[in-house]
């Protein structure tokens, strides 16, 4: 997976095996509250 954030407000997301395949845009926000999430269940899961 490759993760842009060089554009204000958005965050650009594909596979990096796969440069010129499909693309998804979230909001920075959107992409900030799912790191927390991930980085909150990855804290109890230990």
């Amino acid at each position: 997976m490759a993760v842009a954030r060089n554009v204000p407000q958005v965050t650009a997301i594909r596979d990096s095996k796969n440069p010129a395949g499909p693309h998804l845009v979230v909001g920075a926000g959107a992409w900030a509250s799912f790191m927390e999430t991930l980085k909150a269940d990855e804290s109890a899961a230990l």
